[in-house]
C-alpha cells in the first residue's frame, strides 16, 4: 500500500518537475518535499507497515497443523 502511494507522490514530483510548477507555496510544497514523503513512504513499506498481513496472532494459527 505505501509503495502504490509512493509511486503516486514520486510521479506526481516527477510531472511538477517536468512542468516547473511550485503551486503557489514554493517554501511549503515543491518537488523536494514530494520527494521526502515519496522516501518515507517506500521506507514504511519496506520496512513492513500497510502490508494488510497481520502479524500478531492469538493462539494458534489457522491451517497451521
Amino acid at each position: 500500500m505505501f509503495a502504490t502511494l509512493a509511486a503516486i507522490v514520486f510521479g506526481f514530483a516527477l510531472l511538477l518537475d517536468f512542468l516547473n510548477t511550485n503551486l503557489g507555496a514554493p517554501d511549503l510544497f515543491n518537488v523536494h518535499t514530494l520527494m521526502l514523503i515519496g522516501l518515507l513512504l517506500l521506507a514504511l513499506h519496506l520496512a513492513g507497515f500497510g502490508s494488510g498481513r497481520g502479524r500478531w496472532y492469538r493462539g494458534r494459527r489457522p491451517g497451521r497443523g
